[in-house]
């Protein structure tokens, strides 16, 4: 595994890291405003295609290129719950859309992704919308834990910038300090 220079991500982490989380914001007011079947929804599940494809590849550039460590002046409490917020991040990046997309394949229905491309049906047993009704429900309460998890991630991205002053925000962005 190659680790990363400093105490920056790489570009490409740091690239693929906003385009994931532009895109599930976008995807969450998607689904806000959606109704079944009308294009929004059409929309939500492309964007979630999209996600999935994108931290496949955010996982697979991760496992080649080593994340920069967690600053030394960080508490052990702190550490264990950015692993674990990182953790639960990327399991409900790949659970989220694959939950969707299950939801679509109960119904016999495949994924239009913005007219680039169709992902077919899962092979699953269909049985229509009443019989994916309970995957999408499952998919709704893992999406609002996703927000919470977000607004976690946010109040602890501010803690460090605003309270410690450690720099620590600079280590996703391209411009400013990071101290770690």
């Amino acid at each position: 595994m190659q680790a990363e220079r400093g105490p920056r991500y790489s570009g490409v982490a740091m690239l693929l890291h906003w385009l994931i989380a532009v895109a599930v914001i976008v995807n969450w007011q998607l689904a806000e405003n959606a109704r079944d079947g009308d294009n929004l929804m059409q929309l939500h599940a492309a964007t979630g295609i999209t996600i999935l494809a994108l931290t496949v590849l955010r996982i697979l550039w991760r496992l080649v290129h080593r994340p920069p460590p967690l600053a030394p002046t960080l508490h052990r409490w702190e550490r264990v719950l950015a692993h674990v917020t990182h953790a639960v991040f990327y399991i409900l990046l790949i659970a989220l859309p694959l939950l969707g997309w299950i939801g679509y394949s109960v119904e016999g229905k495949g994924i239009d992704v913005f007219g680039l491309l169709r992902v077919g049906a899962l092979p699953v047993q269909q049985g229509g919308h009443d019989a994916a009704e309970g995957v999408f429900e499952i998919h709704e309460t893992l999406g609002s834990a996703m927000i919470y998890l977000i607004g976690l991630h946010i109040v602890g991205a501010l803690k460090h910038t605003l309270w410690d002053k450690d720099g620590n925000l600079w280590r996703m962005l391209p411009f400013g300090t990071p101290k770690a």
